[in-house]
Order: C-alpha cells, then sequence, then structure tokens
C-alpha cells in the first residue's frame, strides 16, 4: 500500500482563478482546464470571447500533460521527430500542441493544466504558471 497526493478542487479552482486573470488582461479570449493525475477533468473554465473550437483543446492538453508526465508540445514535437503519428497512443485525447503541463509534486504528477485560445507561446507561459502553483519537486 502506498499514499498518494492529489490535486484538491479548490486548488484546481486557484489555477482556474490565477490563469483567467492573466487571460483577461490579455483582451482575448481562452478556455483553462485542471485534470487530476489520470487526466480526468476536475476544473474547467471557458472566458469570454473564447472560440467553442477550442474547449475540447484545452481539456486534451491538459490530459495529455497529466497522463504523459510531460508537456503536450514535447510529446508533439517527439511525434514528429520519431515519425510516430499521436494516434498511436490508442485515445483520440491525446494531443502535440504547445499548452499542456503536468503539476508534478514530490517527483510525481498529481495533475496537468491546459490552456487554448491564444498563441501557443501565451498558451504554454499561462500553463506553466498554473501548475507552478502547486508544483514541488
Amino acid at each position: 500500500m502506498y499514499t498518494t497526493n492529489n490535486l484538491s478542487h479548490s486548488e484546481a479552482a486557484e489555477i482556474i482563478e490565477m490563469i483567467r486573470t492573466r487571460v483577461e488582461a490579455y483582451g482575448k479570449g481562452a478556455s483553462i482546464a485542471v485534470v487530476d493525475s489520470h487526466g480526468e477533468l476536475l476544473a474547467f473554465l471557458r472566458t469570454d470571447n473564447c472560440r467553442p473550437s477550442v474547449i475540447n483543446i484545452s481539456i486534451n492538453k491538459a490530459y495529455t500533460a497529466a497522463r504523459e508526465c510531460n508537456e503536450s508540445g514535447n510529446i508533439g514535437r517527439a511525434a514528429r521527430e520519431f515519425d510516430f503519428p499521436i494516434t498511436n497512443f490508442g485515445d483520440l485525447r491525446y494531443t502535440g500542441w504547445d499548452g499542456g503541463y503536468p503539476i508534478i509534486f514530490d517527483g510525481r504528477v498529481i495533475g496537468g493544466v491546459g490552456v487554448s485560445g491564444l498563441p501557443d507561446e501565451v498558451d504554454m507561459e499561462l500553463a506553466k504558471a498554473g501548475a507552478e502553483l502547486f508544483s514541488k519537486i
């Protein structure tokens, strides 16, 4: 038997709120997702002016980051470099776009953050900032 750390709903809500304020300061719309260590949704927000097409993308970015213990963009770059289609993971929720970042606590992934709707570098910056609220390596 072993003990695990888990991201709480209130912690997920803190991540959402911190990213929301930054998205609104940016002046555009985005979707923000926080998932648990299995990639299952804990909290989600679609800000004003967010395109509907990016809703599932942010969830999938967070899912990929949590499940693969890596940034979603790194998964995409590796897939292209090694000519290994992401569909080979066997789950259509995997994505290789930047903007998904794992939350790591005491060396274990306890969740993931996904942001979508802004330029890739901004999505990644915001997801990383959100993940770092509760990351402790």
